[in-house]
């Protein structure tokens, strides 16, 4: 699929050109569901969701050095879930949200909650899981952590007291710990739905997803917003049908150095037809775009 990029307002680079947008990798359909790409800043460590086709199994995985036949599953996973990493900038701490209790020995499945693991360097094993705060964690489900460089963190919430059914919130880094979870303005949340929100390093700028609004293409877009001068979030544009398209589009990852916007989509390719063999009709539904979670990848520039 070839795409023409256009200027969205200003918040995309206003120079024309032509990319493609693919799988991230055909191995891809090496898993049922994957999504929530996240990498290190060198490139060389990727980390994803993989999830059951009901959603109610999640677990981390991490790449090393783009060799997804050697995918492995991080030592922390256990019985509950884990999705949606995040990777500092300097490799050091991988935040996440998992349904696992707050004390150790417990077994009953708690509310989701925004975790992190940390290590020394590269090559450190992670530590155990570690409850990020109980400022911005609370008795309501909090989802898909993004940090900025100063360690503000953004991230979904579902609570009674926001705008809609999720929202996106940030909770300020005070440089002894987090401010209380903030309701990011109405143009940015809704009475809908809003979720899965990656903020650039700078703050500049946010990758989210709104659900089945009036302008959108199905289901799930993906949409962009900077700030303004005063540092309030404007109106967010959607990023048009060369990226959303009928089907889900979520679980935004932005690599600044490579312009490349990376993504979760369900769209398939398969349409009806006649099948000679057993083996061609399964060859067909089990192909990497078959409407399942999957990662694509496309040069976007914004500035």
């Amino acid at each position: 699929m070839k795409i023409i990029f256009l200027s969205i307002g200003l918040l995309v680079s206003t120079s024309l050109f032509s990319q493609t947008l693919s799988l991230v990798s055909p191995a891809n359909a090496n898993f049922i569901n994957v999504r929530d790409y996240c990498q290190s800043a060198n490139g060389k460590e990727i980390y994803l969701t993989i999830q059951s086709v009901q959603e109610n199994v999640a677990q981390i995985i991490c790449i090393k050095n783009n060799n997804w036949e050697k995918a492995f599953l991080l030592a922390f996973n256990d019985s509950f879930n884990y999705l949606e990493p995040f990777l500092t900038a300097d490799g050091k701490r991988l935040f996440f949200a998992s349904n696992r209790p707050r004390e150790k020995n417990q077994i009953k499945v708690g509310d989701f909650n925004i975790w992190y693991v940390e290590r020394e360097n590269e090559k450190s094993a992670w530590s155990d899981p570690i409850f990020l705060s109980d400022s911005v964690n609370t008795e309501e489900d909090e989802f898909y952590p993004s940090v900025a460089a100063n360690g503000n963190i953004y991230f979904t919430k579902d609570s009674k007291k926001g705008l809609g059914k999720d929202d996106i919130y940030v909770s300020y880094w005070l440089g002894n710990g987090y401010s209380k979870p903030k309701l990011l303005n109405q143009n940015i949340n809704s009475e809908g739905y809003e979720f899965n929100a990656f903020v650039s390093a700078d703050e500049k700028f946010i990758l989210y997803t709104k659900y089945n609004t009036d302008e959108g293409f199905g289901s799930g877009d993906l949409y962009v917003a900077k700030k303004d001068k005063d540092g309030n979030w404007l109106p967010a544009k959607n990023l048009g049908e060369a990226i959303n398209s009928s089907a889900m589009e979520y679980c935004p990852f932005y690599d600044s150095n490579e312009k490349t916007l990376y993504f979760t989509s369900r769209r398939s390719k398969i349409k009806p037809q006649k099948f000679s063999s057993l083996r061609e009709l399964q060859e067909t539904l089990l192909q990497g775009e078959n409407g399942m979670s999957r990662i694509y990848k496309v040069k976007l520039e914004i500035e």
